[in-house]
Formats: structure tokens, C-alpha cells, sequence
């Protein structure tokens, strides 16, 4: 079973910043062809600071941190028992690319169903403008399997 005591503790914060290119690589990807995604000056013409950051890509920047699977160590979760359940987005204001983006996370709730043979973890997480305007709200629900 996951230790429960977790629950409202924080996971840490780290900054990254998302360069032009990735933002291209990511519409590519699903098929986006808008210019604002692709040229500064087509984001600016848009009315936008610079080039944003696409609406579902904020779950990418959770994966750039030093150890993204930090909360399976500290939950003593095997990996190989987990499955992505859910995942949310709130949005506030928007990201941008070459604008440094601090992300923090903490364990929103940690919650059983079948007698305990599924566990959920429940992960919040921020994600803030360099003037500290909050951009992104996202909750992710992930399945621990017993037995």
C-alpha cells in the first residue's frame, strides 16, 4: 500500500524553458499547422508575446525534470506496477516558448477502490510564468496495481 502520510506534501519545483524548435516538433506531431506555433512574428501578429505553448503540452514539461519518476522512489511505487489514468489541464494565462517556466508538484490524494487491489495517486501540479502569473493547473491520476 502507498504510504498515505504523503498525501499534501510537496514534490519540488524545477524551471525549464521550452525552446521554438520543440514547439514545432510537438504540432508536427498532431498535426497543427497554425504559423503562430512555427514564426514569432506570426504569434505577435496573432495579438500573442511570442510563440505559445500548445494547450496539452504542459504534461511534457513535467517529464523534463532531473528524475520525472521522482514520485515513484519516494512513494516506493514499482514502476511496473502503474498505469496513467487521468490527466486534467486548468489554464490561466499562457506559456510561451524561451520564457523560463516554474513547475511545482505535490501528492493531491492517494485513494484505494477493489479492496485495495487498485490504488490512485492523485498529482497536482502548478505551472508559472517567469513574473509568477500562474499558467497551468494539471492533475494527473495514476493506478498502482496489487497482486
Amino acid at each position: 500500500m502507498v504510504d498515505r502520510s504523503w498525501i499534501g506534501k510537496d514534490l519540488g519545483s524545477f524551471v525549464v524553458e521550452v525552446a521554438p524548435k520543440e514547439v514545432r516538433r510537438f504540432v508536427d506531431a498532431i498535426g497543427d499547422d497554425r504559423p503562430m506555433y512555427r514564426d514569432v512574428e506570426a504569434a505577435r501578429a496573432a495579438g500573442l508575446a511570442g510563440i505559445p505553448i500548445p494547450p496539452t503540452y504542459p504534461f511534457s514539461l513535467m517529464l523534463d525534470r532531473e528524475d520525472p519518476f521522482v514520485f515513484l522512489r519516494l512513494l516506493d511505487i514499482p514502476q511496473g506496477k502503474i498505469l496513467h489514468a487521468e490527466q486534467r489541464f486548468e489554464y490561466h494565462a499562457p506559456l510561451y516558448a524561451d520564457e523560463p517556466i516554474t513547475l511545482t508538484e505535490k501528492v493531491a490524494d492517494i485513494y484505494d477502490k477493489k479492496g485495495g487491489a487498485l490504488e490512485f495517486v492523485v498529482l497536482d501540479a502548478e505551472a508559472r510564468r517567469a513574473d509568477g502569473t500562474l499558467a497551468v493547473t494539471m492533475r494527473r491520476s495514476l493506478v498502482v496495481r496489487h497482486g
